[in-house]
């Protein structure tokens, strides 16, 4: 009987200790992932979106925009710059032919850094 008991108290023991193992990790990764949500947060907060026309020539990506009707250098940090320039003298089908779209991006130094853009027309098509 006293082997019983002994292996009651071993066993208790354990489960009390992994449980409090266990809060504690979870407890970790809570905090982790709020601090990871405040900083997604703090990174798209100057995020902007303009509509206006994209222009390529010569190996140079420029926007301007429609509302101030001031240019822009474009990057595209998450696009494939060859399946890019690809896509615009597919629609366009020369250099240097205006094509109106949106962009959303953050404006830095004369330097817009698209996020995501959407082609709404092409300028001067007549089809």
């Amino acid at each position: 009987m006293n082997d019983f008991r002994f292996h009651i108290l071993v066993f208790c023991s354990v489960i009390f200790f992994s449980c409090s193992v266990l809060l504690k990790i979870s407890a970790e990764a809570e905090k982790i992932t709020k601090e990871s949500r405040i900083q997604i947060i703090a990174e798209n907060s100057d995020e902007n979106t303009y509509t206006g026309w994209w222009v390529y020539g010569e190996g140079q990506h420029i926007f301007k925009d429609e509302a101030t009707l001031e240019e822009f250098d474009l990057i595209f940090p998450n696009e494939n710059m060859e399946e890019l320039v690809a896509l615009y003298l597919s629609v366009c089908e020369m250099e240097y032919f205006p094509l109106e779209c949106i962009i959303q991006g953050n404006l830095q130094n004369k330097t817009l850094e698209v996020v995501d853009f959407e082609i709404t027309y092409i300028q001067g098509c007549g089809e």
